[in-house]
């Protein structure tokens, strides 16, 4: 078994990631918010650019679960920890590059980029911050793990629109993005310093990518399990759509003139 110090280098590394990638969405719309109020943009733009860019994060997840899924397996979890962090510190390295060429928000096109990198990065890390639980504690503290990497995000991701609204707020773009790359940073100096885990190199690209589509093939053929999945992907279908909306919402109904204060208002509501 992994040595015990990897699982709290895991969950430190996971609140920072995951704090990393609400603060840079906020910092991202944040952009919205000052366009808005400057006139380089309108209320409909800033509703449609709300849309995009709080989507791109699952698009990835979308596409490369089945390259994320065969990595883990076939690798050290502890590599798909260290590939996800490199690119999520990619992406916002960036956007932050960008921001500091332009002196302000970069254009549309940096952020959609940048945000897409992260969300690899977030697609890559995902299976194996779970994956490596089995290996590094014993079965009987599996259940309480999960549950504390599930809170722990939860915190993050709370937290994270909170100092990324802050940020975009009262400090210049280029320096609000330049904290959160050093956010991605920080989570993967963490995973550099966990102990490699087993690999399994019998794992064959052709075989992983047949299993997940008969997995899937399996969830469709069943009655029930395709009520649980439309049951769950309702109820997160009514969350995007208020997280989406959210922003414009507080803005143009509520008066809120601010990120800090949209945020709060995230805050209380959750």
């Amino acid at each position: 078994m992994t040595p015990f110090r990897n699982y709290p280098l895991l969950l430190v590394s996971q609140f920072l990631g995951a704090f990393g990638d609400n603060a840079v969405l906020t910092v991202m719309l944040g952009a919205l918010l000052r366009g808005l109020s400057d006139g380089t943009i309108d209320g409909r733009e800033q509703q449609y650019f709300n849309i995009l860019y709080t989507s791109l994060l699952f698009v990835p997840y979308v596409l490369l679960a089945p390259i994320a899924g065969w990595f883990n397996d076939r690798y050290p979890k502890t590599f798909g920890l260290r590939g996800g962090n490199l690119l999520k510190l990619a992406g916002g390295a960036l956007m932050a590059v960008a921001a500091w060429r332009v002196g302000g928000h970069p254009s549309a096109a940096w952020m959609i980029a940048g945000y897409l990198v992260v969300g690899a990065g977030s697609c890559l890390y995902s299976p194996a911050k779970y994956g490596i639980l089995p290996e590094i504690l014993p079965p009987g503290r599996l259940v309480r793990a999960n549950g504390l990497v599930e809170v722990l995000t939860l915190v993050a991701i709370l937290a994270g629109n909170i100092v990324g609204a802050v940020l975009v707020d009262r400090l210049p773009a280029p320096i609000a993005y330049t904290v959160v790359a050093a956010l991605f940073g920080s989570s993967l100096v963490l995973n550099l310093f966990m102990t490699r885990g087993p690999a399994d190199p019998s794992v064959r690209w052709q075989d992983s990518l047949g299993e997940f589509h008969a997995n899937l093939r399996g969830l469709v053929a069943s009655p029930r399990l395709v009520r649980m999945l439309a049951g769950t992907a309702l109820f997160w279908i009514c969350g995007a759509l208020l997280k989406m909306n959210f922003q414009p919402w507080g803005q143009q109904v509520l008066g809120l003139d601010s990120m800090t204060r949209i945020a709060l208002l995230g805050l209380w509501l959750s």
